[in-house]
């Protein structure tokens, strides 16, 4: 029956991958509108190398850098984005990129307050050396500033994961709705099956929830147990779905018959309340009702989803480089980075495999005489009082 739905499904509406690339385009064009030529020059330059969403925060960075230097640099005194020339770049230095990001860590515009992290920070940072390395390379500019910029250093933070309890609880609670409110109880009965298939795939493949929300019908394949999904940077991969997913997803399929979607979200997996494509935001906010009432002590995101199921798969394989592969991670200095917390567990379970001698009973009398080196510590300075009293 399966098979004949997705034989039923149009094949007019576009690739969610497709349609994201569109709209990227569409937006990165409106901001180059409003910075000079050269600019469009160089993102045109970098095409090939970068992805459309990588090249639109470029823009976004390299418009607020023109947008900083025309109101707060002297030099640029009066001028407007559109105004500044290569020349103008060329007389740049170090310290003025240095002065643009310390004022971006907090700043006002249009009546808000903006704040960005070592991480935003870093991202500017990387868009501004890509950008002036270009044009160096190109003879556009005489000096490249940027490069004399050392990268904001980024402080690591703990990893927040789920523990298997977690999220038996976790799951439980999207079954069956423990502990919503009775406003949420009311959607939660329309919508569990949806958000049991769906938390349960992010869970058992470990998939960012971009990957998950472009997945199109037809990307599953049953047979083989295996998603087809559209990794950063537009690359094809498939992941591996569990028992227990597959079981959620065959059950919100035979609802998903039911549905109607919209006009050109006919071939998405996971549908919204309105019908269409379900989108990032609305994941976050289903990940952030469950777990509120399941883990309250904890912070829970989509991507903590895929950092519980890269522990849990690392803790059953001790394969760092099947856990980069899984998860998608192009450097598996990466992968071990965010799990090195994990490597002293296992160190401590494997402390035993090297045998010097072979294994003798251990007796009472053995343990008798073990005595750590704060005990004998205590025992040495208690024979220097006795041997002072003596005296």
């Amino acid at each position: 029956m399966l098979d004949m739905f997705y034989k039923e499904v149009t094949s007019m509406a576009k690739a969610y991958s497709k349609q994201m690339d569109e709209n990227n385009i569409l937006l990165l064009r409106e901001i180059l509108s409003e910075l000079p030529q050269y600019v469009t020059i160089t993102f045109r330059g970098i095409e090939n190398t970068t992805s459309t969403r990588t090249r639109l925060g470029y823009a976004r960075d390299i418009k607020i850098f023109y947008e900083f230097l025309c109101e707060h640099n002297p030099y640029f005194n009066g001028k407007t984005p559109k105004d500044i020339k290569t020349d103008d770049l060329s007389r740049l230095e170090a310290e003025d990129i240095e002065e643009f990001l310390d004022a971006m860590r907090l700043y006002e515009k249009n009546g808000r307050t903006y704040t960005n992290g070592e991480q935003a920070l870093k991202r500017k940072l990387s868009a501004l050396r890509v950008f002036f390395a270009y044009l160096y390379k190109n003879n556009r500019i005489d000096s490249n500033a940027a490069e004399k910029v050392d990268m904001p250093k980024i402080h690591e933070k703990k990893i927040i994961r789920m523990e298997p309890n977690e999220v038996a609880d976790f799951l439980d609670n999207v079954e069956y709705g423990d502990g919503l409110t009775e406003r949420q109880k009311k959607y939660h009965e329309k919508n569990k099956v949806r958000d049991l298939a769906l938390l349960s795939l992010m869970l058992s493949t470990g998939m960012r929830v971009s990957e998950c929300v472009g997945i199109d019908i037809h990307d599953i394949d049953f047979d083989n147990m295996r998603i087809k999904i559209i990794r950063k940077g537009g690359k094809e991969a498939f992941v591996y779905f569990s028992d227990e997913a597959c079981e959620a997803l065959i059950k919100y399929l035979e609802e998903r018959k039911k549905l109607v979607p919209e006009s050109g979200h006919e071939n998405a997996l996971f549908l919204s309340s309105q019908l269409k494509r379900i989108s990032v935001r609305s994941v976050e906010n289903i990940v952030k009702k469950y777990s509120l009432t399941s883990v309250p002590l904890k912070h829970i995101t989509p991507h903590k989803l895929r950092s519980t199921f890269g522990t849990e798969l690392y803790r059953a394989t001790d394969d760092i480089y099947l856990v980069a592969d899984v998860l998608g991670h192009s450097d598996v200095n990466t992968t071990r980075k965010h799990y090195a917390d994990m490597d002293e567990d296992r160190k401590r379970r494997f402390r035993n495999e090297v045998q010097l001698r072979e294994k003798r009973p251990v007796v009472n009398e053995d343990l008798d005489r073990a005595r750590t080196p704060q005990n004998v510590q205590s025992e040495t300075n208690q024979e220097k009082i006795d041997n002072k009293k003596q005296e």
